[in-house]
């Protein structure tokens, strides 16, 4: 679900982002006590993920193509918010 800020900036992060080998992401991090996922794209954009289980993430980071598995496993269906 896209979330009514998706759009805006709203801030600053506090999540440690390691770096991934992918065309499209350049790094993640991720709370799992929030449950919030942050991904910064090739672009340079941060977005923040809402509700994204541990065994996701895990499974994302393990992806041939972290790219791909965000397409199809994660965009579109939780929640977001641009942060820079």
């Amino acid at each position: 679900m896209k979330s009514e800020e998706a759009d805006s900036v709203i801030g600053e992060s506090s999540l440690k982002r390691q770096q991934v080998d992918s065309e499209n992401l350049s790094s993640l991090g991720y709370d799992a006590e929030t449950q919030v996922l942050e991904i910064e794209f090739r672009n340079g954009r941060v977005y923040q993920y809402e509700g994204v289980p541990q065994r996701l993430v895990n499974e994302l980071l393990q992806a041939p193509s972290k790219g791909q598995f965000f397409n199809s496993r994660i965009k579109g269906r939780y929640s977001y918010h641009r942060i820079s």
